[in-house]
C-alpha cells in the first residue's frame, strides 16, 4: 500500500502514475494487436464490422471503468482518513452494486441490440458479424466490472503494481488466445470476442484470490452485501457520476460513429485506426487524470489541501510537455503509423487517418486540462459539474453528427472534438477555481 499524502507531490505522482501508464499502454497494445490479427486473418471487412460497433464497446467498458473508479474515490477518501473498516465496506458494496448495474446494462443491450445497430447505421453486409461480436462482449462485461472494481480498490490504497502485473498477464494471454481462436481454430470474429472475455475472466479470478491473501481485512462473506441507505447513497453518487462522466463522453463518440458509418468502408477503417492512435496519444492524460482522483481523494481525506494545488500544477505541466511531442509525431510519421495499425496500403485510409490527427492534435492542450480537472473535482467530492461538462460534449457531438456530417462529411468529424473541448472546459475551470478558493 502506498500513502500519497506524504513526500514531494511530483515524485509521489510519478511513482504512482508510471505503473498505471504501463498498464494502459499494454491494454492499448493489445487493442492494436487485436486489430492487426483480425486484419491479417479475416480482412478489411471484419475490421469494418468490429469498427462499426467499437464505440459501443468503448461506451459500455468506459462506463463500467468509470463506475469502478468512482466507487474507489470513496475508498481513497476513507484510506486517507485511516478508516480500513470503511474501505472494506466500500469494496463489498461496490461489488454488489457494480454487478446489479452491469446486469441491467447487459439485459437492456441484448434486448435492444438490433435497434442500437440501426442507430449506429451498421451496414447490412457487416450487421451479422458486428452483432455476433458485440453479443459475446456483452456477456463478458460481468468479468469486466468485477476486475475493475477490485483493481480500482487496490489503486485507491496505493497498490498500483498488482493491477499492472495482472493487466500485463491478461493482455499477453489475450493476444495468445486471439491467435489460437482466430488464426488456429478459425472461429472468426466470435473467436476474437471469446478470447477477450476469457482473458478478463482469468484476470478477475487472479485478482480476487490475491486480495483475499494479501489484504485479509478486505475478506467478506455474501451476508455483508446488504444495502445501507446512507452509506450507499454517497457511494452510488460517486460511482454513477464518474460512470456517467465517462459514458457521456463515449456516447457522444458513439453518435459520431453512427455518422461515420454512412461515409464508406475506407472512412470507417481509417477512423477506427486513427482512434486507436488517439488513445495512445492520450494515455498520459488519462493516466494522470486517474492518478489525480486517488491523489486528491487521499489528501482531501487527510486534510492536506495545499498538496492538492501542487499536484494540479505538476500534472498539468507534464501533460503540456507531452502535447508538444504528440504534435511533432502527427506532422511527421502519422501515415506510417496508420498503415502499421491497419496492415493496409490503401492511400485513402492513410490520408484520412493522418488528416484527423494533424488537425486535432493542435488543440490537445485542452484535453489534459479537462481530464485532470474533471477527475480532481471528483476526488474533492464535486460530482455534478464533471457530469455537466461531459453532457455538453454529448450535446455538441450529437448536433454535429446530425446537422454537419451530412453537409461537410468527414471534416465535421475532424472538427467536432476541438469545438466541444472548448465548451466543456468552461464549467470545469469555474468550478475548480471556486473549490480551490474554498480550500
Amino acid at each position: 500500500m502506498k500513502d500519497l499524502t506524504n513526500g514531494k507531490p511530483l515524485s509521489v505522482i510519478i511513482r504512482f502514475a508510471i505503473p498505471v501508464l504501463i498498464g494502459n499502454l499494454f491494454n492499448l497494445l493489445y487493442n492494436l494487436a487485436d486489430i492487426r490479427i483480425i486484419g491479417s486473418f479475416l480482412g478489411t471487412d471484419a475490421l469494418a464490422a468490429i469498427g462499426s460497433v467499437s464505440t459501443l464497446n468503448d461506451l459500455l467498458v468506459m462506463f463500467l471503468i468509470g463506475l469502478a473508479n468512482g466507487f474507489a474515490v470513496r475508498s481513497a477518501l476513507f484510506y486517507g482518513m485511516g478508516r480500513k473498516d470503511q474501505v472494506k465496506k466500500t469494496y463489498v458494496h461496490a461489488l454488489m452494486y457494480g454487478l446489479l448495474i452491469t446486469l441491467a446494462v447487459v439485459v437492456f443491450c441484448i434486448l435492444a441490440l438490433q435497434p442500437i445497430l440501426s442507430v449506429l447505421h451498421v451496414m447490412g453486409e457487416y450487421r451479422a458479424s458486428a452483432a455476433e461480436y458485440i453479443t459475446v462482449i456483452l456477456y463478458g462485461l460481468f468479468f469486466t466490472i468485477i476486475y475493475n472494481i477490485m483493481a480500482a480498490v487496490l489503486r485507491s490504497m496505493g497498490d498500483v503494481v498488482t493491477p499492472l502485473l495482472l493487466l500485463i498477464f491478461s493482455t499477453l494471454l489475450n493476444v495468445v488466445l486471439d491467435l489460437i481462436c482466430v488464426g488456429g481454430l478459425h472461429l472468426g470474429i466470435r473467436g476474437a470476442a471469446w478470447a477477450t472475455v476469457t482473458a478478463q475472466l482469468i484476470a478477475a479470478v487472479l485478482c480476487f484470490v490475491y486480495i483475499r491473501i494479501r489484504y485479509p481485512f478486505l475478506r467478506f462473506s455474501l451476508k455483508e452485501m446488504r444495502p445501507e441507505k446512507g452509506f450507499d447513497s454517497s457511494l452510488l453518487a460517486a460511482g454513477l457520476s464518474m460512470g456517467m462522466m465517462s459514458s457521456l463522453v463515449q456516447f457522444g463518440t458513439l453518435t459520431l460513429q453512427g455518422a461515420i458509418n454512412t461515409l464508406g468502408t475506407n472512412v470507417i477503417v481509417a477512423h477506427a485506426a486513427t482512434r486507436k492512435l488517439t488513445t495512445f496519444y492520450m494515455l498520459p492524460f488519462s493516466t494522470l487524470a486517474s492518478t489525480m482522483s486517488t491523489y486528491v481523494s487521499q489528501n482531501y481525506g487527510a486534510g492536506k489541501k495545499e498538496r492538492i494545488r501542487q499536484g494540479l500544477k505538476t500534472t498539468l505541466l507534464i501533460s503540456y510537455i507531452w502535447c508538444v511531442v504528440v504534435l511533432l509525431i502527427s506532422y511527421t510519421v502519422c501515415p506510417k503509423l496508420i498503415q502499421l495499425i491497419t496492415d493496409t496500403d490503401i492511400p485513402e485510409v492513410m490520408q484520412i487517418g493522418a488528416l484527423y490527427q494533424k488537425v486535432d492534435t493542435i488543440f490537445y492542450a485542452l484535453v489534459p486540462t479537462i481530464s485532470i480537472l474533471r477527475n480532481s473535482l471528483q476526488g474533492l467530492g464535486v460530482h455534478i459539474v464533471p457530469v455537466i461538462s461531459s453532457a455538453l460534449e454529448l450535446v455538441g457531438k450529437v448536433a454535429i453528427a446530425l446537422f454537419l456530417t451530412p453537409v461537410l462529411g468527414y471534416w465535421a468529424i475532424i472538427w467536432s472534438e476541438p469545438i466541444v473541448w472548448v465548451v466543456m472546459l468552461i464549467p470545469l475551470l469555474f468550478s475548480m477555481r471556486s473549490r480551490l478558493r474554498s480550500l
